[in-house]
């Protein structure tokens, strides 16, 4: 098939984050049998060597400037401005920040020359270039990495929201907005049976399809042995709001009490662009705070435990799946494990789970005390990762989907 994908995220490299993974991957399997022209935006931290890189996976690489929002844009009255278009249009400022009339154009010529099979949303803030009338001429698919308005329902449920207020009076237009721009699709794929669902409320008759996320291996290969001690870690970038706030409660609600039992315990919190929020938890005795590091396996293999105290988003966890996969023991949250059979009847036990402090804690202590249960949740961890979250079988699924098979 000749595909059409578009991604207002530059998807290279997959080590980037969450979006990025996903939508490198999908494309790099479905390179292997078709024909795909990538629209993309580049922001000013993507250099010419990626572009070189992420040419080599696909037929034809379309590029954008990022647009970029300005100074009055972010001020108090470009915000409320901002929201009155919300209100008036009921696309979100995230979605809007990110269009190109440039790129809008282009997309409209291509598919007005007939030149695609499928159509293909990266991530749902890329809707807004697919117009309702395409499903009559060609195949229109949008990949859902989480739902916006799931996303936002949990920060209010679980207290973790910025500003109550905003987003209680934006829950019902991201329903709104949801339900609207799925009714403009052919087939939708989501990463979760929760998000999907979610999007079933919104669109019963719908063709959804679940579609989990996976780990490449050579990036992420089993530990070769347990190193023991007490070392707990989290991965992930440093500036996003969901990690901020999960490092933030564990290390100043669970990891002293964690001290209190092992006064040698340490805590290392590896991943990008630290914000001030997290460098100022170096404070705290045991806590280290890395920033970028080369190799994220090398540091994950280190770990006694990896936890994952995740209390907002939605969907699977990259971090989770990769610390499954490099073969290290999880103690993770309702959140932080979503989407995973990893503990319950006639399921093997592949992680433990906590939401409270105490629970983590106990969870915690159980595993730094056991040697046999490490090894149990790190063998049970990586076999999962190896039957059910490979990106083969991601991609194999989403072909099926653009093909309508």
């Amino acid at each position: 098939m000749k595909i059409l994908m578009l991604s207002s995220t530059f998807p290279y490299p997959p080590t980037r984050g969450g979006t990025q993974v996903r939508t490198f991957n999908l494309l790099k399997y479905l390179s292997g049998s078709h024909a795909i022209t990538l629209v993309t935006q580049r922001s000013e931290e993507v250099i010419d060597a990626e572009v070189e890189e992420l040419q080599k996976w696909v037929e034809e690489l379309v590029i954008f400037p990022q647009p970029q929002v300005s100074e009055g844009e972010k001020s108090l009255l470009g915000r409320m401005q901002r929201f009155t278009t919300f209100l008036q249009q009921g696309t979100p400022l995230s979605v809007l920040n990110c269009y190109s009339a440039e790129m809008q154009e282009w997309v409209d010529e291509a598919v007005k020359l007939s030149t695609f099979e499928v159509i293909t949303c990266e991530h749902s803030a890329n809707e807004i270039y697919v117009r309702q009338e395409w499903q009559q001429q060609l195949r229109t698919v949008v990949n859902i990495h989480s739902s916006v308005y799931g996303m936002h329902r949990v920060q209010l449920e679980t207290g973790a929201s910025e500003n109550q207020i905003k987003d209680q009076l934006n829950l019902p237009l991201l329903a709104r907005y949801e339900e609207r721009y799925c009714s403009k699709f052919a087939a939708i794929a989501v990463t979760t049976p929760e998000d999907r669902r979610q999007i079933a409320t919104f669109n019963p008759d719908a063709e959804i399809a679940v579609i989990p996320n996976g780990v490449d291996f050579a990036l992420f290969p089993k530990r070769l042995s347990d190193p023991g001690g007490h070392h707990l870690m989290y991965i992930g970038a440093m500036d996003n709001q969901l990690n901020i706030d999960a490092v933030r409660f564990f290390s100043l609600e669970v990891f002293p009490e964690i001290l209190r039992r092992y006064p040698e315990a340490t805590l290392e919190l590896v991943g990008k662009k630290p914000v001030p929020e997290v460098l100022e938890l170096e404070e705290c005795q045991g806590i280290t705070v890395t920033g970028q590091v080369p190799s994220m396996v090398d540091y994950l293999h280190k770990a006694t435990v990896c936890v994952v105290p995740v209390r907002t988003g939605v969907g699977i966890k990259n971090k989770t799946l990769e610390a499954l996969a490099a073969g290290v023991p999880v103690v993770g949250s309702d959140r932080g494990l979503e989407g995973l059979a990893v503990d319950g009847a006639d399921v093997p036990l592949r992680a433990l789970r906590a939401n409270e402090p105490t629970e983590y804690v106990y969870a915690i202590s159980r595993l730094f005390e056991d040697r046999q249960l490490r090894k149990q949740l790190s063998e049970n961890g990586r076999s999962l990762i190896e039957s059910k979250y490979t990106w083969e079988r991601a991609g194999k699924l989403y072909e099926q989907v653009l093909t309508g098979r």
